[in-house]
């Protein structure tokens, strides 16, 4: 059965699309790395989005904040940004530190309508973005078992990404542009956030702090540091 709500949300990512800018800002060099994520509770619509700020330099965590919601669009593929930005942009918005560059947990460019999650919040926010997903979506070679080998992850004969080796014969990552950033200085980024685990430091704290939050250990509006 057709859903109208989905049949707007494609064509919204159709139209969309062409807003994407995969060339970082002159003279980009982040200070300030956001990892973002969304928690989901067990048979329920119940979801806990969290921002975490880490230091590029020493990958300590700066900032977080966590927004609680409930989802009110469906679970289909390719369409997770209606399901999460509505309340990753709270997280968002209740920062005191100020991101340079957002990494998600999901997809970018490499999306069935070059509009996944990362390019979304990046064209929203206006601020540079990553998607990187711990699966592919499109087709790729193994890359070398060296941290920072990597092959074209390619759609439709596109290269949409790559998959990326962030430590030495661990499952690679899957990076792609989200929003006014390059495909090689967005793996560098995500090299920098890797130094000792295959996901990086940020979408790793965000995901650490989605599920304390989401288990009640952690207060839902009090964390803010």
């Amino acid at each position: 059965m057709n859903d109208p709500a989905v049949e707007q949300a494609v064509r919204l990512q159709l139209g969309m699309a062409h807003l994407v800018e995969q060339t970082a800002p002159a003279g980009f060099a982040p200070k300030v790395a956001v990892g973002l994520d969304v928690a989901y509770a067990q048979d329920s619509d119940r979801l806990i989005a969290a921002a975490v700020c880490v230091d590029m330099t020493t990958l300590t965590i700066v900032d977080s904040a966590v927004h609680e919601a409930v989802a009110d669009f469906p679970y289909v593929p390719g369409l997770f940004a209606f399901r999460e930005l509505p309340a990753l942009l709270p997280a968002l918005a209740k920062l005191t530190t100020s991101p340079d560059v957002l990494v998600c947990d999901g997809q970018g460019l490499a999306h069935p309508r070059g509009f996944g999650l990362a390019c979304h919040i990046g064209v929203e926010t206006g601020l540079p973005s990553i998607g990187v997903g711990k699966q592919a979506l499109g087709q790729f070679e193994a890359p070398g078992p060296t941290r920072g080998d990597w092959k074209p992850l390619v759609d439709n004969g596109e290269t949409v990404g790559r998959a990326l080796r962030t430590q030495d014969d661990v499952k690679p990552v899957f990076v792609s542009v989200g929003h006014r950033i390059d495909l090689d200085t967005a793996c560098d980024l995500v090299l920098k956030l890797s130094p000792r685990y295959r996901l990086p430091e940020t979408t790793r704290a965000a995901d650490h702090l989605g599920r304390e939050a989401l288990a009640g250990r952690v207060g839902v509006q009090d964390v803010r540091d």
